[in-house]
């Protein structure tokens, strides 16, 4: 009797320690990301990654947060309040300038999705001498630049664009920047033809809708980034494959996207090939090269926009993507 009864105590403990042991193996860290913007198909990759158990299968129990005007990411970053943000290269250079502990871990897109929306009767972004040019505040000191230099543009030619398609609307001569899922599909709705740039083909070096870290946590926990980084990018393949799992999640997190707004970008994204084109399509998805950081380090310098001593190679770290290989 005594016997059975060790051998029973004996199995209990065995499988009280083996189910310790799986709860360790199985447990999800928790990883909070936070977006630039409210949820929009420019997104959707991250949101497909929750909805369709991407992350979850990579060990990760993720929270994805919006941003928004009222949101600083960067400042939210490195006070803790999230473990990866959606990043954009010149804010990154520029945070590196001021000593920030941040780094850029992955991109979404191989082009930025900033570029130039005219009227018809434009050809190209060589034809806009004439033309009246609708400037953002946040344009200014990041594409403008860039803009000004590349065509022979000039500051008597830039108006500001205050976000209301009216005065590109009432005056053919003007052109206005535009992000190709946005300003198009507003322009269309009210039935005004329009075209198109997308300045990363003209040679706008940045990369588009990037994974931004602490170095800390590069440091300390490059298990954890490297599942995250993968299971995004994998999301990404999921979302422009069959986006539902991943709309149901934006929709969720703003009302006031809809179906047909949706579908548009999802199609753009298509057409530009900014997840699957440039070095993605021989080098995997997510990738970054030394050579487009360093483009983009050269002309934030050139255009006075950074400081030539910044350590622009702390900016990014390649080793989360080199070995990816998640071929679109």
């Amino acid at each position: 009797m005594q016997h059975k009864l060790t051998q029973h105590i004996t199995r209990l403990a065995c499988a009280t320690a083996l189910a310790a042991l799986c709860t360790a193996t199985w447990a999800q860290d928790r990883v909070t990301f936070l977006t630039s913007w409210y949820a929009q198909a420019e997104h959707g990759g991250f949101y497909q990654a929750l909805a369709a158990g991407i992350y979850k299968k990579r060990g990760l129990d993720v929270t994805i947060k919006m941003g928004g005007p009222q949101v600083n990411g960067m400042q939210l970053l490195t006070a803790g309040q999230a473990d990866f943000i959606m990043g954009y290269d010149l804010q990154v250079l520029k945070s590196l300038e001021q000593g920030l502990p941040v780094t850029t871990v992955a991109t979404s897109f191989q082009k930025d999705l900033q570029g130039m929306m005219t009227h018809e009767n434009v050809n190209s972004l060589g034809d806009l001498k004439s033309k009246t040019i609708l400037v953002s505040t946040s344009g200014r000191p990041t594409w403008w630049p860039w803009f000004k230099a590349k065509y022979g543009y000039t500051e008597a030619q830039a108006r500001p664009y205050t976000f209301n398609l009216q005065p590109f609307f009432a005056d053919a001569n003007t052109v206005q920047q535009a992000y190709p899922s946005s300003e198009p599909f507003q322009a269309s709705k009210a039935g005004v033809k329009t075209k198109f740039f997308l300045f990363a083909d003209e040679g706008y070096p940045p990369y588009g809708t990037t994974i931004v870290s602490t170095t800390k946590l590069v440091a300390e926990k490059p298990d954890v980034v490297q599942r995250f980084v993968r299971a995004s990018i994998e999301g990404w393949k999921a979302y422009l494959a069959n986006p539902a799992a991943g709309n149901v999640l934006i929709k969720q997190d703003n009302p006031k996207m809809d179906d047909e707004q949706i579908a548009f970008a999802i199609q753009r994204m298509k057409e530009l090939k900014v997840f699957d084109g440039g070095d993605a399509a021989k080098l995997g998805a997510g990738v970054m090269t030394d050579a487009r950081w360093k483009q983009t380090y050269d002309f934030m310098v050139d255009a006075g926009l950074l400081k030539a001593e910044t350590d622009w190679k702390k900016a990014y770290t390649t080793q989360f993507v080199k070995d990816l290989k998640i071929m679109p």
